[in-house]
């Protein structure tokens, strides 16, 4: 790393002669794969901008000049360019740097991002202002080709082309996406753009155009429509923009020379930059979906480490069980926003591909075309992670709620996801989902229950049903093989006992069951209440299965600020309960292993334990207790 380990700060690229820059990207992939091979992460993406990041830095400077990278999962390379080299081993580790860009954590991280196509958006903010105060730097959005189809994009292009502001978006296409059309013509297309002949040129023709009388406008209109149909700008340019390319992302004398001539126009530029998802690591390049985002691996062979013996994921038993319905039932369809093989769509996608619908990176779009689908008799199926479910939060309200719609949610994802931090946590959704009026919210505390959970929801025609599960494997529990229907807003009772009740929801049903079972050789009898459902929530069954019992503790891996607690709370008002509540407290989760955050947030059995001893003290031994009346919320 003899290169990488001289960059402590951008200027430092800025130092370094021309020709040894492909050195230090070759030192910058080796870095990255070797990295992720422990610490896993987002490989293929990072190591296909490598080239563009160096180029950017080569050309702009940081932190003056404001970079606004897309998701951030494209800019490992820039982390390491901006002085993060010697704490990249800690990437997305508990204590160590985060996988996406993150404000607190460098000044050269010019806008946090874990969420995609939020950018431009940014990008036009950072110009704005920078015009308001009177202020010069440049402003630079990186957006890769699948963050464009995103509708936030182009909400941000089209003010950014209203405004006529200065500022750069550089389309990195990975050639996923966009056209493939790379070479010495696109090369030579882009130098001429960049330059004043072609801008002088653009202004005398329109000059000469609106000079003849009646038809001078309409014919600059056509003369505009005739250029697209020649270069392949024609929607940016039609924006505002001023569209250059598409240039090699990996020849880097020919991109940092595009870069600079880019500089120094005026207005919106949009550069178009074809990359190779992967690049520099063969495996990647040949397999980009699979080498997307990776857990540990040997990067020698780029087998993926296994853990032997482990129970399926939640994710996968949601693809076979609605496969299986969808067997049974040609009116199932499912959809998708980009992340078949993330949600477990991919095998509906294989076996029902006339039913099968992925809308790009639109969840806004992909929630109220299930509300279509619905209206024209269809029983849809929209699998979204649980963070990013939160973008459509309006569209399940307006579209969805309101005319109560029988569209199933499959919430992925639900709860602590680890390494990839507070931007991918889905801690918010009970919380989000249960305001709205006809929702209802389940958790299933196994897989064999996640079954009969989609079954009974999709069996529910009277409005929409949300049912969330978390990242990981499952319990490891038998998979009954005939799915039935739960009864409706009722719970089940996995324990007996007389002093207190436990009632958890989800995920945090078997460790509270595990710390109840502990609680019993101690002494202290707790019953355990598997909640079910969210809402609605059955108060008369629930009233005689509290029978006797005063202190009550809700447990969930969810904010506690209008989570699982406060529906036990709300729907108990009145009567003789104490409830506490366990949760996600109210501050933003960092990143680390699940496990090691959910000790953190105090989700764990012996917390649980704990916090039981804590209500019941002289309880434990045998002791009897002395609370004898309702405990505080």
């Amino acid at each position: 790393m003899a290169l990488l380990e001289m960059i402590h700060n951008p200027s430092d690229v800025r130092l370094l002669r021309p020709e040894l820059l492909p050195d230090l990207a070759k030192e910058i992939r080796q870095t990255i794969i070797e990295v992720t091979s422990k610490t896993g992460g987002h490989l293929g993406a990072s190591l296909g901008c490598t080239d563009l990041a160096i180029a950017l830095h080569y050309v702009f400077e940081s932190p003056k000049d404001k970079m606004v990278w897309d998701t951030g999962h494209q800019a490992y390379a820039h982390k390491l360019l901006t002085g993060r080299y010697n704490r990249f081993h800690t990437l997305r580790q508990f204590g160590g740097i985060s996988g996406f860009l993150n404000r607190s954590e460098s000044e050269h991280d010019a806008f946090g991002a874990g969420h995609a196509s939020t950018a431009i958006s940014a990008a036009v903010g950072y110009a704005a202002a920078r015009d308001v105060l009177g202020q010069d730097y440049k402003v630079v959005a990186i957006v890769n080709d699948g963050s464009i189809t995103g509708g936030m994009s182009f909400e941000g292009l089209q003010n950014a082309g209203n405004l006529g502001t200065d500022m750069l978006v550089v389309l990195n296409d990975n050639q996923m996406f966009i056209s493939h059309r790379v070479g010495a013509v696109g090369a030579l297309l882009a130098k001429f753009l960049t330059g004043n002949l072609y801008k002088n040129l653009q202004k005398k023709v329109e000059k000469f155009l609106t000079r003849i009388h009646f038809w001078g406008t309409h014919l600059v209109r056509i003369a505009k429509r005739v250029k697209v149909l020649l270069f392949p700008g024609l929607l940016f340019e039609e924006m505002g923009f001023t569209y250059l390319g598409p240039v090699d992302g990996h020849d880097l004398p020919k991109l940092i020379e595009v870069l600079q001539g880019a500089r120094t126009l005026k207005g919106p530029v949009l550069l178009h930059v074809v990359t190779k998802k992967g690049r520099g690591y063969e495996k990647a390049e040949s397999d980009p979906i699979k080498y997307h985002g990776v857990g540990k691996f040997d990067p020698s062979t780029g087998e993926m480490a296994q853990t032997p013996n482990m129970p399926p994921s939640y994710t996968t038993i949601f693809g076979q069980v609605v496969c299986q319905l969808a067997k049974e039932d040609d009116k199932i369809v499912a959809i998708t926003a980009a992340m078949p093989e993330g949600t477990g769509l991919d095998l509906f996608r294989d076996k029902f591909p006339k039913r099968y619908f992925d809308v790009g990176l639109g969840e806004q779009h992909a929630v109220t075309f299930a509300g279509g689908l619905a209206c024209g008799g269809l029983k849809p199926v929209v699998a979204i992670y649980s963070s990013f479910l939160q973008r459509s939060f309006d569209q399940i309200q307006h579209d969805i709620c309101l005319q109560k719609l029988p569209v199933v949610f499959c919430v992925d994802r639900a709860g602590l996801v680890g390494d990839d931090g507070a931007t991918h946590h889905g801690v918010f959704d009970i919380s989000y989902l249960r305001m709205f009026p006809h929702m209802t919210v389940m958790a299933p505390k196994d897989e064999n229950e996640l079954q009969h959970m989609i079954k009974t929801a999709i069996n529910y025609r009277q409005g929409p049903v949300a049912i969330r599960y978390p990242r990981g494997a499952g319990v490891g529990v038998p998979l009954e093989t005939h799915l039935h229907l739960l009864p409706w807003g009722k719970g089940e009772v996995l324990k007996e006992g007389e002093q207190m009740a436990i009632i958890a929801i989800g995920n945090m049903v078997m460790p509270s069951l595990a710390a109840a079972e502990k609680l019993q050789s101690e002494g202290l009898s707790v019953k355990v209440i598997n909640a079910r459902f969210v809402k609605p929530l059955d108060k008369n069954w629930l009233m005689d299965n509290l029978n006797g019992i005063k202190t009550i503790l809700t447990v969930e891996e969810n904010a506690v600020a209008g989570g699982f607690g406060s529906a036990i709370k709300e729907i108990l008002e009145g009567e003789p309960f104490g409830v506490k509540s366990l949760g996600i407290p109210d501050r933003f989760i960092e990143h680390g292993t699940q496990q090691k955050l959910r000790s953190l947030v105090g989700l764990t059995e012996e917390h649980i334990a704990d916090v039981v001893r804590a209500l019941h003290p002289s309880s434990i031994q045998g002791k009897p207790s002395r609370n004898t009346g309702p405990l505080s919320a």
